[in-house]
């Protein structure tokens, strides 16, 4: 297959080593990336290995800019100039100032990727490094596998917490340790619904008055029950009526919790680039765990209810992060931006030494949230976790994985495997089918997710 006009250009005469493969085929290990950056005085490019995390705040810090990930309608407009989406690594692509990570220089050879083509071209390094001559070279990237993420220890995330915040505090971050944990106390609303969900004479009267209680929370439940989601026939009325004739006991209650929740912190005014917003992920997650829930066999299914919550909560440390790390928050979403294959908690943990997951855990066992829901939330990120309540975690991470697939803008994602499906007892082709018939109602979810951010 021939190169495109404008890679052939940008290789020029000096490069005669070229060969080309599937992309699939080529080495992990060899496959380039190159980020487009950009801030109030230029542009630039930084190429580094494709699996590498770009540190842009330790970038930022030696050349003395403010660089952020260009935004995508522009890098939209880059890539059609060049013919080309997304670039390969070639900086004459652009003519831009370029940055090459000193880790490329040590490759006997690299392999950029024609992702549109499915190709990787395969350059020898030094004639590479020749092609690149022009390019300044920095120590920028991190290897992800030396970061030593904790998703196995939950007891040990209270501790990695205050860790991470004395850290901080040492870095003369303007808050004292305990204003920097100060945390809400759990909503009232919210802890109604607790004493409710363990008191076994709870009554459908007994949601009701609870959710009628707070005038907006009501709103949104019949707002919910009203939508084009649910196709109630005829007009739902009061929130005995969406209880009663729609959405259910269990699915109001966990409703209550997570929209209680979700309204006791502030939304970020910052966020990163490229993801769907709070809300939105909230309800494809929660979608996503309540499907993979009622598709396990019956006698091995979990609680729809704690699954669909645990969905609905499964990003809180999200809301938490921006609260407890606000100066650093925004070095997390520039950092997310950079490095969009490489999964969140990765980041995070190298940026603060504690995850959004191991926040919220921690957060919702100090509210006294039910076990299935703080470990789904804990280790969501660990497919291979095989401790309590395991099914609930698992719920998630498969969740995000098939939504991942589809297209929905949850961060980096991993391979499913059959054995992923064989554990909790779940037919392949049939929830596969079910999440094409998710993602296709996307304009609903979308509504439905306006509805709880109101």
């Amino acid at each position: 297959m021939e190169l495109p006009v404008a890679v052939q250009q940008a290789l020029g005469d000096s490069v005669s080593g070229v060969s080309l493969r599937s992309a699939c085929q080529a080495s992990r290990d060899q496959l380039l990336r190159m980020v487009l950056l950009s801030d109030g005085g230029g542009n630039l490019q930084v190429i580094c290995r494709k699996d590498d995390l770009i540190d842009l705040e330790e970038l930022n810090k030696r050349l003395g800019r403010d660089f952020r990930v260009m935004k995508r309608r522009e890098q939209v407009r880059v890539y059609e100039r060049a013919g080309l989406t997304p670039l390969p690594a070639l900086p004459s692509l652009t003519g831009w100032p370029t940055i090459v990570d000193q880790r490329v220089d040590a490759l006997p050879a690299v392999a950029l990727e024609l992702e549109e083509q499915g190709l990787a071209m395969v350059i020898p390094g030094n004639e590479f490094k020749a092609l690149t001559s022009d390019a300044d070279r920095r120590d920028f990237a991190v290897d992800p596998e030396s970061i030593a993420v904790n998703l196995d220890d939950h007891g040990r995330d209270r501790d990695q917490l205050h860790s991470a915040i004395k850290k901080f505090t040492g870095l003369r971050i303007q808050q004292r340790l305990e204003d920097t944990l100060e945390l809400p106390p759990l909503p009232e609303t919210a802890q109604r619904i607790i004493h409710l969900r363990v008191n076994p004479n709870a009554v459908m009267g007994d949601l009701v008055d609870i959710v009628e209680s707070d005038p907006s929370l009501a709103a949104q439940v019949v707002s919910w029950a009203s939508s084009s989601f649910y196709a109630a026939a005829g007009q739902v009325r009061s929130v005995h009526d969406a209880v009663s004739r729609v959405l259910g006991f269990d699915l109001v209650m966990n409703l209550a919790m997570g929209l209680s929740l979700g309204r006791a912190l502030k939304q970020p005014q910052d966020h990163p680039e490229g993801y769907v917003d709070y809300w939105q992920q909230a309800i494809w997650q929660a979608q996503s765990a309540g499907i993979l829930a009622s598709m396990m066999p019956r006698g091995e299914r979990p609680l729809f209810g704690l699954a669909y919550l645990g969905g609905l909560l499964h990003n809180f440390g999200y809301l938490v992060l921006a609260q407890v790390f606000p100066p650093h928050f925004k070095l997390v979403c520039r950092s997310l931006e950079a490095n969009p294959k490489i999964d969140s908690s990765v980041t995070e943990h190298y940026l603060l030494g504690i995850t959004r997951e191991q926040i919220a855990a921690q957060l919702m066992e100090n509210w006294g949230m039910p076990d299935e829901v703080t470990l789904a939330i804990r280790f969501q990120k660990n497919r291979a976790y095989d401790g309590p309540c395991r099914v609930y975690a698992k719920l998630l991470w498969l969740g995000r994985q098939l939504l991942t697939a589809r297209g929905i803008a949850l961060g980096a994602g991993e391979v499913i495997s059959q054995a992923d499906f064989d554990e909790l007892g779940l037919d392949r082709d049939q929830v596969e089918a079910q999440f094409d018939e998710l993602v296709e109602s996307k304009n609903s979810i979308m509504a439905m997710a306006g509805m709880m951010s109101q």
